[in-house]
């Protein structure tokens, strides 16, 4: 892993450690105009995160989920070069409940795509990390699933049910193809997992850039395989944009072009 991920990780790694656990379990969340919540640590978070950048490359800008809405779009329209993406706290319902699953997510995009991608998780004290073409790492370590398998009916799937189609959650309740389903609500560290092998499906109804920028890099340089939609639209939607996607996914290329196949009759 070179010095530039190594430098992020430990940027992420202190901020988790020192703005999120130390106020876990003593949080007090709010409702935000969307209806999600926000806590004190998400707002450290990002505040913190956005002076090391600045302090370790100045002048590159920052995207992140608590700005307003029309300064992000902003951003993305002014995005001809090199920009942050930030979700400080991925997974503020599963942190203000107590629930030990979220996780830091940073990525830089550059020409309308992730190049560097990290997400922390500050409960385990795990690292993800990937640069486009070079491979991911977990604590340093090389990322690669190698597992075995290619049969839907032995997979684990991690499957979002609130924000899909209905008729797709009919079908999924009704008769899924996969063994057996989770659902964990930290969207970036779930990308991670799925890369590490932890589980081999994944369905998620309504992502956005933060959520996925960083930890579908790090799938896909693990050896994964995904796909963004949008409803109402033909093929895959990777654009750069606030627009929520559908993803689906795999941890591996078999495995993917089933599930795509069985997903793709659905929709």
């Amino acid at each position: 892993m070179d010095t530039q991920l190594e430098q992020l990780c430990s940027i992420l790694r202190k901020a988790g450690k020192e703005e999120v656990m130390s106020r876990f379990l003593k949080v007090t969340p709010r409702l935000k105009a969307d209806g999600s919540l926000v806590t004190q640590a998400d707002l450290a978070v990002q505040q913190r995160i956005a002076g090391e950048l600045e302090s370790h490359w100045p002048g590159w800008p920052l995207l992140g989920e608590e700005m307003a809405e029309a300064e992000q779009e902003d951003l993305i329209r002014q995005a001809d070069k090199a920009l942050w993406c930030l979700d400080p706290l991925d997974g503020t319902n599963n942190y203000a409940s107590g629930f030990p699953f979220f996780s830091l997510s940073l990525a830089l995009i550059e020409d309308g795509r992730p190049v560097l991608g990290t997400v922390y998780d500050p409960m385990r004290d795990e690292c993800f990390a990937a640069r486009r073409g070079a491979g991911a790492w977990l604590n340093g370590a090389p990322l690669r699933w190698d597992g075995e398998g290619n049969r839907l009916r032995d997979c684990l799937a991690v499957v979002d049910f609130k924000r899909l189609p209905a008729p797709m959650v009919t079908r999924l309740a009704a008769g899924a193809p996969y063994r057996s389903q989770r659902n964990m609500g930290s969207v970036a560290l779930e990308w991670c997992w799925l890369g590490a092998g932890r589980f081999q499906l994944y369905l998620h109804g309504g992502q956005k850039l933060w959520d996925y920028a960083a930890g579908r890099l790090i799938l896909q340089e693990a050896g994964g395989f995904s796909r963004l939609l949008i409803a109402g639209r033909e093929g895959p939607q990777d654009d750069l944009s606030l627009t929520p996607r559908l993803a689906t996914a795999a941890a591996n290329r078999e495995l993917f072009l089933a599930w795509d196949q069985w997903l793709q009759r659905i929709l």
